[in-house]
């Protein structure tokens, strides 16, 4: 299944190519879009192809901030429908919630979750791509995209701790540093932003819960067209969880809203199985990882949730037939195109 965006999520693309001198127009054509295109809010895209766009564009610009670029002039309401109901929410973790239900009338490949922990909520975020691909500037156009929305719901009450990606830093972070206005953490084990559990619950006093059943009404039929098929969310739960050693068959069915013999009956329907789902991200992810040298193969390791190294290295050579060390250093040159 070809994971769609809204040509929206691409606002302000040809802006940021006609500042920084680049055309558009070929870049645009070596990956099967074109301007018109763009020109259609609601228009749906290939993620992929919108994946490769933004890092050819960033390529040919020399820009190394060309997708944060893009998001610092984003406008809610650039989100389309969903954003009649996001601005009428009681607090930012009932925005969230819809952010979460409508992201497939947006952008089918960003994934979203919502964790607590000791006080602090992490709002975690990645792009997913069918194939292993550059993604940096989709994920930091997505990361700047999410930090804005909460700025703007909640004003001068929204105070982050710290902003991660799981990328290396760029070789300029004043952007970077204007947007956020908090701690940088690259090289993290994962895209998102931590932020006071308390923020969750707060409000920029914009809410009308009027409007908001109003744009409910509204936004309802759009649903109705489909969203996205049971085994494509649990791909994305799975990848966002693996790291923190809860990509779990229980773990997951929660996220789902059901109980695991109705998750596995399911995923069975559509013929698949929730342990080869977890070896199919595994295999994707662990080529992106080798293919970053800052990553010891201990880190890899737990990236992936295997709790002891031991684990790691007999699931990867029954997979790819020689050990982690093995591989990476005879395809460390292949390697090192991936993200």
């Amino acid at each position: 299944m070809t994971l769609l965006i809204r040509a929206g999520a691409l606002t302000h693309y040809l802006e940021v190519c006609q500042r920084l001198g680049v055309d558009p127009v070929p870049l645009l054509a070596d990956v099967g879009l074109s301007k018109a295109q763009l020109q259609h809010a609601e228009h749906r895209l290939c993620g992929e192809a919108a994946v490769r766009l933004l890092e050819n564009s960033a390529a040919a610009s020399g820009c190394q901030t060309f997708g944060l670029n893009m998001a610092v002039a984003r406008q809610l309401s650039d989100l389309g429908a969903v954003s009649l109901l996001l601005c009428h929410q009681r607090s930012l973790r009932d925005a969230l919630q819809v952010l979460l239900h409508y992201r497939h009338l947006m952008n089918d490949s960003v994934a979203i979750h919502l964790d607590e922990e000791g006080g602090k909520a992490i709002i975690r975020q990645d792009v997913l791509t069918r194939a292993a691909m550059p993604s940096r500037q989709a994920n930091e156009l997505a990361m700047g995209v999410l930090f804005r929305l909460c700025a703007t719901l909640l004003g001068k009450h929204w105070r982050p701790y710290s902003v991660h990606f799981s990328h290396p830093a760029p070789a300029n972070l004043q952007l970077h540093r204007r947007l956020f206005g908090c701690e940088l953490v690259f090289g993290s084990h994962f895209n998102g932003i931590v932020c006071p559990d308390g923020n969750l619950e707060l409000s920029g006093g914009q809410a009308d819960p009027a409007m908001a059943r109003n744009a409910q009404r509204y936004v309802v039929p759009l649903q109705q067209d489909g969203g996205p098929l049971l085994v494509d969310a649990v791909r994305k739960a799975i990848r966002l969880w693996l790291p923190a050693g809860r990509a779990t068959i229980e773990h997951i069915a929660q996220l789902q809203g059901m109980n695991v013999r109705t998750l596995q009956r399911r995923l069975d329907d559509q013929g698949h199985v929730f342990s080869g789902l977890i070896g199919e991200a595994r295999r994707d992810l662990v080529l992106r990882y080798l293919g970053n040298s800052n990553y010891p193969l201990q880190r890899i390791a737990v990236l992936l949730g295997f709790s002891v190294p031991t684990s790691f290295t007999r699931w990867f050579i029954s997979q790819f037939g020689m050990p982690p060390a093995s591989w990476r250093k005879k395809n460390g040159r292949l390697l090192a195109q991936l993200p």
